[in-house]
């Protein structure tokens, strides 16, 4: 279902929301166009538990998608290839599509490396039309596909290019644009399934669909007053939300709330000195992003995910905010020993830090590190 409109009300606001499609694939075909038309992912060999990071739409045709393991890609579509992702290439190239965005607003808010939101009201263009350009733009000056959606707030630009990319065929980049006119947002929201709403996630659809509510029109007629207390402050934002009304700004800066490294085992691993090396190994990732950033945080987690797919994480707060490996290391290795017994496996494992502050900060020869159990 999508909705065209060539002009908005003078008074409202115009938010578009751009998504580079099958952003890795795109940049590889750009470098080796007889990439073209074959089904190829981006991400790590099966037989170290590599898994997709992107996959071509010939690829998504056999039913490959992103975040599935490389393996079982590959038994869907035993003819697909796959390629180690260049990164660094990638983040050049986004950097080129953001540089453009700028060029024509500076309310851009960046929220991944291949999807932006941009605040267009004040120009004196429809957003139709500064939707189009920007398509067009970017396939010829950088070469990409992308898909847009046009909307007085983030959440329904941001919905709509979802909208937009499905309604596409699946065999080529969708390149979609997709509008909502003002005044349209519930309208256009009311057929789509709950779970296409921000906040509803698998176990919040769950208690939305026990209740009977299965579209984003069905939440929208349901009381406020029963979502608040089912859901406390979350139901009300579910009530506004279901009713398309979003007045979040363009947020032109970015906090870093946390930093994390984690790494899967080739094969599930009992071996307590390799866990330990791994354990260190991550925290010195993490220590070094801290002062690279000139970040100190306080709160560190231990990520375990077992043999079975069962994931845990377990967190401790120090008394002081630290950006030392061996005070983060120290406090991942409490962690994980409370919850490790000898023999047995580990798929995964992953130390994070969050609790950030600016400014690097040592621990003197009188502090412990000891910490306050959340």
């Amino acid at each position: 279902m999508t909705f065209d409109i060539n002009i908005f009300h003078p008074m409202g606001r115009t938010i578009i929301h751009l998504d580079l499609d099958a952003f890795y694939c795109a940049v590889e075909e750009l470098h080796d166009p007889a990439l073209k038309g074959r089904p190829f992912a981006i991400g790590g060999r099966p037989e170290v538990r590599g898994v997709v990071a992107s996959c071509s739409y010939p690829a998504r045709k056999h039913g490959v998608r992103s975040a599935m393991p490389m393996g079982r890609a590959l038994k869907l579509c035993p003819d697909l290839l796959v390629m180690p992702g260049r990164f660094n290439e990638y983040s050049r190239i986004s950097r080129q599509v953001m540089e453009y965005l700028y060029r024509l607003t500076p309310l851009v808010e960046q929220i991944s490396i291949d999807e932006a939101f941009l605040e267009v009201t004040e120009l004196p263009e429809e957003g139709i039309s500064i939707a189009r350009r920007l398509q067009m733009s970017i396939r010829e000056e950088i070469g990409l596909p992308c898909s847009l959606g046009v909307a007085s707030n983030k959440m329904v630009a941001k919905i709509a290019t979802d909208v937009g990319k499905v309604d596409s065929p699946r065999n080529s980049p969708p390149n979609a644009i997709t509008v909502v006119p003002p005044g349209e947002e519930a309208a256009f929201l009311k057929p789509l399934p709950v779970d296409a709403l921000w906040g509803v996630g698998p176990k919040t659809a769950a208690r939305l669909a026990e209740l009977g509510v299965q579209t984003i029109g069905d939440l929208a007629e349901y009381p406020e007053v029963e979502l608040r207390k089912m859901f406390g402050k979350n139901g009300i934002d579910l009530a506004k939300h279901a009713r398309g009304i979003d007045n979040r700004p363009i947020s032109t800066s970015h906090e870093v709330k946390s930093i994390s490294q984690e790494t899967t085992f080739a094969r599930d691993d009992a071996d307590k000195s390799r866990m330990l090396h791994t354990l260190q190994k991550l925290s010195n990732r993490v220590a070094i992003r801290l002062q690279n950033s000139n970040l100190s945080a306080a709160t560190i987690k231990v990520k375990i995910r077992w043999p079975d797919f069962t994931t845990i994480t377990r967190q401790m707060t120090l008394t002081q905010p630290t950006d030392q490996e061996s005070q983060i290391f120290n406090a991942a290795l409490q962690l994980f020993l409370r919850e490790w017994q000898p023999g047995k496996a580990v798929r995964l494992l992953g130390v994070g830090v969050s609790s950030l502050q600016q400014g690097s900060r040592q621990l003197s020869l009188w502090d412990d590190g000891s910490e306050s159990r959340d």
